[in-house]
């Protein structure tokens, strides 16, 4: 296993701990950080005195979403930032706009690094082993698809899980939220952008329990306890044929539509207008005033 850059792994007793940690930056997601939560995985997938992977975040909060605010504002409208070299790696929502309003966007390139990362996120999910993510203080946009990959998830009470870039620049590239909370739930969720808080998440069945935060360790390790006492084959066999109905539905087919509108979000009109406006105030100011109207004052401290 390579060196892990934005988590961190470790097994007590029969749990595979694996904590998101970049608590400087909201635990955001980088282009490593799918690929290392794959490794992760398949490392407690392949251990045979793991039961039940327990996923968290490391800091004030679960995950800001991916981390945008350098590479945004380094952006200039209809050229090549000199940050960032033609074809050069960068962060993974804006690594593959090598050109703005003045040039060309490749839909299959972009396409083509956020379905990778789509498969990252997905490991929680086709993994062998069962995943509860536990979420305190923030869980929004890319956030979301790693705790709605999860298994099962246990929140605090005050958390806030949403995705906010439904209102500009983002699509949801795993499509998990119908199948998580149902299709008028979901729509009343990604036609505003809205968060929930913890109460509400348990409350719309997107969360199996929350709880204060004084008492989140408590409850998340009691439910994993239970779990781990379950023999491996009985919870891989167990996993595998619930999750075969979410499949039936349709999920694959759904997350190339998603990821496909992602790609599509970042180069609307609207799109555009806040890129550049990131560039010109920050992208801190610019999440502000898109989130603002809704009375989100408290949302721009996030990510994207």
């Amino acid at each position: 296993m390579s060196t892990l850059k934005t988590m961190t792994y470790a097994v007590t007793g029969r749990v595979a701990r694996i904590t998101l940690d970049r608590p400087a930056r909201g635990n955001g997601i980088t282009m490593d950080m799918p690929r290392e939560l794959a490794e992760c995985v398949e490392r407690a997938n392949l251990d045979p005195t793991v039961h039940v992977i327990a996923l968290s975040g490391n800091g004030s909060g679960f995950c800001g979403g991916y981390d945008l605010v350098e590479s945004a504002e380094a952006l200039t409208i209809g050229e090549d930032s000199p940050q960032r070299p033609r074809g050069s790696p960068l962060d993974p929502r804006v690594q593959m706009q090598n050109h703005l309003p003045g040039g060309t966007w490749d839909p299959v390139t972009d396409y083509a690094m956020m379905s990778r990362n789509v498969k990252g996120f997905m490991s929680l999910f086709h993994g062998e082993k069962p995943v509860v993510c536990k979420v305190h203080g923030f869980c929004v946009a890319g956030g979301t698809d790693m705790a709605l990959c999860s298994d099962l998830l246990v929140i605090a009470d005050d958390a806030k899980i949403g995705y906010p870039p439904a209102r500009v620049w983002g699509s949801p590239t795993t499509s998990l939220w119908f199948h998580r909370v149902g299709l008028e739930k979901a729509k009343r969720l990604l036609f505003t952008g809205d968060c929930l808080s913890g109460k509400e998440a348990r409350e719309w069945g997107l969360a199996i329990e929350s709880a204060p935060p004084e008492k989140l360790d408590e409850r998340c390790e009691i439910l994993l306890e239970r779990i781990a006492r379950m023999p491996i084959n009985q919870l891989v066999m167990m996993k595998l044929l619930l999750n075969q109905s979410v499949m039936q539905q349709g999920l694959h087919t759904t997350q190339v539509l998603g990821t496909v509108f992602d790609g599509i979000t970042r180069h609307t009109r609207e799109g555009y207008a806040f890129q550049q406006r990131a560039a010109e105030a920050g992208f801190r100011q610019a999440v502000r005033e898109r989130d603002e109207p809704f009375g989100d004052h408290g949302l721009s401290t996030f990510k994207g």
